[in-house]
C-alpha cells in the first residue's frame, strides 16, 4: 500500500494566522481611511485647490504648477498625521509589475537642524533611475536618466511608514517606459471618439470613460510546502509533479465552503484593501482545490488598474501573515484550471449611460447597436493584435485548457443580441431588443425568475454578459492596463472611422439617425465572422475560424509581430496613444521577458531532476538491486525468477526513466548553453518556444513517471496532493 504524507500544521506556530479586527465594526467607517480621497482632501485643501483636483481627474484638465504646491503640503499634513516618513512615487515599468524608490520627507538644515518638506515640484516630478527597467531599445544601459509624473486621477495612499503617489514613467525623450502612460493615453484617446458618436444622438457634452471590472484568481499553498519546492519559488509554477488522484474531478470545491484558515486569510485582505479605497465585493472558491477568486465592483479602467496592483501585493503580505503563499503564475499545477484574470470592460458616462447597455427607446437600442457593432469591428480588424496582448510565457499553458478560453480571438453575443443583429441585418429599419424575460419554476413561495440578455460562454475568450465585455483571455499575473489600453485604441480608431462614414452620409442627404443605422449595419456586416457562440474548444472551430480570417497563431513570440505591423502602427500614430519606436520597443521587450523566464525554468528543471530526482532515483533502484541480489541467494533459481519478476520490471522502467530523463538534461544543457549566447530577439524566444518548451515537457514526463515509482517517503518534493489540499 502506498504511504500518503500529509502535512501537519503546528497551530502554536508563529506563521498561523492571527485574525485582524478592523477598526471598526462597520467597513464604511474605516473605508479609505488611508487614501488620499475627497473626505481628506476637504480636510486638508482649500475648496479653491480641491476645485483644480477635480477639474483634473473628471475632466482632463491641466493642474496648474502653483495649485500643486497646495495639493502637496496639504497631502504632507494628511500623511504625517497617518504616520507616514517617507514619500514614493509608485509607478509600473514594463516588468509587468509596480516599482517605488522611497525618500524622506526630512529636509535636513544647517546647524544640525531639519524640517518635513514636500513641495508641488517634488510632487509632480521625480527622477528615479531608468537604465535597468526593461526599455526594448529605448534607452542604452549607460543611460541612466528617467522621469516619473503625478497621475492626479488615482488618489495618493499609504502603505506602513510611506506616501504612494501613482505616477507616469517615461524616459528622457518622453517616451512610455511604463504601462499606465499608454493607458491614460488610450482612455483620453476613447473619450474622445465616443463623444463624436454621441454628438449623433445629442450626448456631446457627457464626460466619458472606460470602465473595468477584474476578477483575480489565485491559488494558495502552505508557505512551508512552498518553500520545499524550488520551482514553485524560482518560477512561480511546478516544473514536473504527477496528478493527484483526487483534484477537480467532482466538482465539490467550486463555491463551497471556504476552509477556516483561507476564510480568515480573505478577511485580513478585505481589511486591508478596504482601508486603500479597494471596493472589493466578491470572495469564493473556484473550480480547482485551493483556487480561489476575488473581485471588486466597476472603476474607472486607470483606477481599477491601479487598485489590482496593489491588491496583488497585498495579498503577498497578507498570506505571509496567514502562513500561505498565493501564487498568482496563470498555471501553477498542470492537468487542472489555470487562473485567468477576467477584465470585464465597457464604456460608459459619468451621468449612468452604459453605452454598451440596450436602452428602452429606439434611439438608445440605436445608441448600443452601435458601440457593440464597433467594438465587434475593432476586435475582428485587431484580434491578432488583442491575442498579443494576452498570450506570453506563463499565459501560453492556460489558454485552451481546463475551460480556459482558446488562443483564437472570437467574441460571444448571446441569443438576443446575435437575433437583434440578424433582423438588423434583414431590414432597413431600426429593430427591437426585448428586455429581462421571465419564467417560474413552478414552485409557488419562489418568484418569477428575470433572464439576462445573453448566457455565458466560458470557452469565449471576449464574450459579452449584459452590459460589458468580459474580455477572459486576461492572465491572473497579468498587468491589465495592456490590454484594456490595446481595447480602447482600436475602438478609438474604428469609431472616428465610423464618425466619418456616417458624416459622409449625413452630407449626402441622409437623415442623421437614419445614417448611423445604416452604418451600424454596413459595420456589423463586416465583422461578424468574428462572432461565434459554440464550442472553441472544438477542433471544428479551430478549422472554421481559419476560414473566418481570424488569427490562429499559437506561439508568443511569434504574435508579437502583431505590435509592429502596418495597420497596428497607423492605428497608434492616429490615436495618439504610441509611437513606432514605442512599439517596437514592446515587442523587443516581450521576446527578452520571454526567453528569461524560459532560460530560468530551463535551469531550475535541469538542477532539480540531475540533484534532486535522479540520485534518489537512483538510490531507490540501489535498494530494489539488493533485495533482488538476497532473493537470488535465498532461493532456487527457477522460483526466483518468478519471484524477482516484478522487481526486476520496476527495476528496468526506473532505468529506462533515469537515462531518458538525464540524455534529456544534456540535450537541455546544451540548447541553453547556445542560447544564453545569442541576443534576447525574435529568434530567440522562437528558439525558446520551439525547443526548449518540449525539451521541458519530454524531462517531466520521465520525472513524474519516476515519481509514481520511486518509495514515498523517499521522495524529495512535496506532491501535488499535499500542496492542492489545505488542512
Amino acid at each position: 500500500m502506498q504511504n500518503f504524507r500529509f502535512t501537519v500544521v503546528d497551530k502554536a506556530n508563529a506563521k498561523m494566522p492571527v485574525v485582524t479586527t478592523a477598526p471598526e465594526k462597520e467597513t464604511s467607517k474605516y473605508y479609505g481611511c488611508n487614501v488620499f480621497n475627497r473626505a481628506a482632501m476637504r480636510k486638508y485643501l482649500s475648496e479653491e485647490t480641491r476645485r483644480s483636483i477635480y477639474e483634473t481627474v473628471e475632466r482632463g484638465a491641466t493642474l496648474d504648477k502653483e495649485v500643486a504646491n497646495h495639493v502637496a503640503e496639504g497631502m504632507k499634513r494628511w500623511a504625517m498625521d497617518h504616520g507616514a516618513t517617507h514619500y514614493t512615487h509608485w509607478f509600473q515599468p514594463l516588468t509587468g509589475g509596480t516599482a517605488e524608490k522611497h525618500d524622506s520627507f526630512t529636509d535636513p538644515r544647517r546647524h544640525g537642524e531639519a524640517m518635513e518638506n514636500f513641495s508641488g515640484k517634488l510632487l509632480f516630478q521625480q527622477e528615479p533611475d531608468a537604465s535597468s527597467f526593461p526599455s526594448g531599445g529605448l534607452r542604452n544601459t549607460f543611460e541612466a536618466r528617467g522621469y516619473t509624473a503625478w497621475d492626479p486621477s488615482s488618489p495618493a495612499f499609504i502603505i506602513g511608514d510611506t506616501l504612494c503617489i501613482p505616477t507616469v514613467f517615461v524616459s528622457y525623450n518622453g517616451e512610455a517606459l511604463d504601462y499606465k502612460t499608454p493607458l491614460l493615453k488610450s482612455d483620453a484617446a476613447v473619450t474622445k471618439a465616443a463623444k463624436g458618436i454621441l454628438e449623433f444622438f445629442g450626448e456631446g457634452d457627457e464626460v466619458i470613460h472606460s470602465y473595468l471590472g477584474w476578477e483575480q484568481e489565485y491559488f494558495l499553498v502552505d508557505k512551508d510546502l512552498y518553500m520545499d519546492r524550488p520551482d514553485l519559488v524560482l518560477t512561480d509554477r511546478t516544473l514536473l509533479g504527477h496528478d493527484s488522484a483526487r483534484n477537480q474531478q467532482l466538482d465539490d470545491h467550486y463555491f463551497a465552503d471556504i476552509p477556516p484558515r483561507v476564510l480568515n486569510f480573505m478577511r485580513d485582505l478585505e481589511i486591508e484593501a478596504y482601508k486603500l479605497g479597494i471596493p472589493v465585493k466578491t470572495r469564493h472558491n473556484e473550480v480547482a482545490p485551493n483556487q480561489f477568486e476575488i473581485a471588486p465592483v466597476y472603476e474607472a479602467a486607470n483606477l481599477a488598474i491601479d487598485h489590482n496592483l496593489l491588491l496583488m501585493s497585498l495579498m503577498k503580505n497578507v498570506a505571509e501573515r496567514h502562513g500561505f503563499e498565493v501564487l498568482l503564475h496563470e498555471k501553477p499545477f498542470a492537468g487542472i484550471n489555470g487562473s485567468g484574470k477576467h477584465c470585464n470592460w465597457s464604456l460608459g458616462t459619468e451621468s449612468g449611460i452604459g453605452l454598451m447597455s440596450p436602452g428602452k427607446t429606439d434611439e438608445e437600442n440605436l445608441r448600443f447597436l452601435c458601440f457593440m457593432a464597433n467594438t465587434l469591428k475593432a476586435v475582428y480588424d485587431n484580434n491578432g493584435l488583442l491575442k498579443a496582448t494576452v498570450l506570453n510565457a506563463t499565459n501560453a499553458h492556460r489558454l485552451g485548457a481546463n475551460e480556459a478560453p482558446p488562443a483564437i480571438i472570437s467574441s460571444f453575443l448571446g441569443k438576443q443580441v446575435t437575433e437583434a443583429f440578424e433582423k438588423l441585418l434583414a431590414s432597413k429599419d431600426m429593430v427591437k431588443i426585448s428586455g429581462k424575460k421571465g419564467y417560474s419554476l413552478g414552485i409557488p413561495q419562489i418568484p418569477e425568475l428575470l433572464v439576462d440578455n445573453t448566457d455565458r460562454n466560458r470557452t469565449s475568450p471576449f464574450a459579452f454578459t449584459g452590459n460589458r465585455f468580459e474580455f477572459r483571455a486576461v492572465g491572473s499575473s497579468a498587468n491589465c492596463s495592456g490590454p484594456i489600453m490595446v481595447l480602447n485604441t482600436i475602438l478609438a480608431y474604428q469609431l472616428n472611422i465610423f464618425k466619418k462614414a456616417v458624416e459622409k452620409r449625413v452630407s449626402a442627404g441622409t437623415p442623421v439617425m437614419q445614417a448611423v443605422l445604416d452604418e451600424t449595419r454596413e459595420t456589423f456586416k463586416a465583422c461578424k465572422n468574428i462572432c461565434f457562440d459554440g464550442n472553441g474548444y472544438s477542433d471544428e472551430w479551430k478549422a472554421e475560424a481559419k476560414k473566418r480570417g481570424l488569427d490562429c497563431e499559437t506561439s508568443a513570440p511569434v504574435i508579437y509581430d502583431q505590435y509592429t505591423t502596418k495597420e497596428t502602427i497607423k492605428i497608434f500614430k492616429d490615436t495618439g496613444v504610441m509611437t513606432k519606436v514605442e512599439l517596437e520597443s514592446r515587442k523587443e521587450v516581450y521576446w527578452e521577458i520571454y526567453c528569461k523566464k524560459l532560460a530560468i525554468e530551463a535551469r531550475v528543471l535541469s538542477d532539480l531532476t540531475t540533484n534532486h530526482v535522479i540520485p534518489v532515483a537512483i538510490r531507490y533502484q540501489s535498494m530494489l538491486l539488493q533485495n533482488v541480489k538476497g532473493l537470488k541467494e535465498l532461493y532456487p533459481a527457477a522460483e526466483f525468477k518468478k519471484m524477482a519478476a516484478s522487481q526486476m520490471n520496476l527495476i528496468k522502467r526506473i532505468s529506462d526513466d533515469i537515462s531518458s530523463a538525464e540524455a534529456y538534461v544534456i540535450k537541455l544543457d546544451k540548447m541553453e548553453e547556445k542560447l544564453s549566447k545569442m541576443d534576447e530577439d525574435r529568434k530567440t524566444a522562437v528558439m525558446y518556444h520551439d525547443d526548449v518548451a518540449p525539451m521541458l515537457e519530454k524531462i517531466r514526463e520521465h520525472v513524474d513517471s519516476l515519481e509514481m515509482m520511486i518509495d514515498d517517503q523517499m521522495w524529495p518534493l512535496p506532491k501535488y496532493r499535499e500542496l492542492l489540499f489545505i488542512h
